[in-house]
């Protein structure tokens, strides 16, 4: 199409999108690219070869006129689309079992083992931390392996219900326990072991969000360790969510309603909250249906003929 006339680009691109269904991308430099780039999803004008008026109908300019360029457009535009679903994953599993912990628990036992300032302080690390550590992981060349997504496909995918339900399941279970059977399994006795058995509860949920924030890292690999040291501020962020939740256990007592934690209990929440590692690995087992497969051909098109059947 490079020496098509105008009206045959713009075409092409109208019947692309409209008939069926395509992200049209359009690439050019002349004054005649002008009508297919103003009408492409995406248009990439050159910016040394390329003319005002083909600069003025694109969406992004290629500042060096190399096609190779375009490739990290693509890169960085599937990792900021895959690190916004792995956020949403994460955050919608901190809801659902923060409001089922202290829904269950305020209507059996008359009381939420999650206070204000304690719920406060998960919201920051689901909004915030979790924003600030998942949406800053860097493109990696994977990304380019993965089928394209589709116009009509679900933001929310079978992949990232089957995470979000898997991981509910376990955290909901274990702090279900330790609600009604908490103070007989840590052996909790005396005037505090309310306030304890609530701290171990939240220590043991805010341990299972910075695990389940690592298994956020890729919604479909198990080996979820590889390459975490290479986004610094994912590193940083948890480690500053680890320091700041002993602070508020041991130092913040009045004022998030806490009470000291034995050694034993420290590493009873740690451990409870690292086998979100093994859930997510077991999780990534179960095989789920993708609508995204590349060998789903939904485009529309027939795979050109080789062979005797090209004759």
């Amino acid at each position: 199409m490079a020496r098509s006339l105008p009206l045959d680009k713009h075409t092409l691109v109208t019947n692309l999108r409209g008939m069926f269904g395509e992200v049209v991308a359009v690439t050019g430099d002349g004054t005649n690219d002008a009508p297919a780039l103003h009408e492409a999803d995406i248009g990439l004008a050159m910016e040394i070869a390329g003319t005002e008026v083909a600069k003025e109908n694109a969406d992004v300019i290629i500042m060096d006129d190399n096609f190779s360029t375009i490739i990290n457009v693509a890169k960085w535009g599937r990792s900021v689309y895959i690190n916004i679903q792995k956020f949403v994953q994460f955050q919608l599993t901190v809801n659902v079992v923060a409001l089922m912990v202290n829904f269950v628990s305020a209507s059996f036992t008359g009381s939420a083992p999650l206070t204000i300032v304690q719920l406060l302080w998960v919201n920051l690390i689901m909004d915030t931390l979790g924003a600030l550590a998942l949406a800053t992981e860097p493109p990696n060349d994977a990304m380019m392996q993965r089928p394209p997504v589709g116009r009509g496909d679900n933001f929310i995918t079978k992949v990232m219900w089957r995470n979000i339900i898997g991981q509910s399941i376990y955290q909901l279970i274990v702090l279900g326990i330790l609600i009604f059977k908490g103070k007989s399994l840590l052996r909790l006795n005396g005037d505090r072991s309310d306030t304890q058995l609530n701290t171990f509860i939240f220590n043991t949920f805010v341990f299972c969000q910075v695990f389940n924030e690592v298994n956020s890292r890729e919604m479909e690999k198990i080996n979820v360790l590889s390459g975490i040291f290479s986004s610094w501020i994912f590193s940083a962020v948890a480690g500053a969510t680890a320091a700041f939740q002993v602070i508020i256990v041991e130092l913040l007592g009045t004022f998030a309603s806490t009470e000291h934690l034995s050694g034993r209990l420290w590493l009873t929440s740690v451990l409870i909250g690292s086998v979100s590692l093994v859930i997510g690995a077991i999780l990534k087992l179960i095989p789920v249906d993708s609508s995204s497969d590349a060998s789903d051909r939904r485009d529309g098109y027939l795979p050109i003929p080789t062979g005797p059947n090209a004759v």
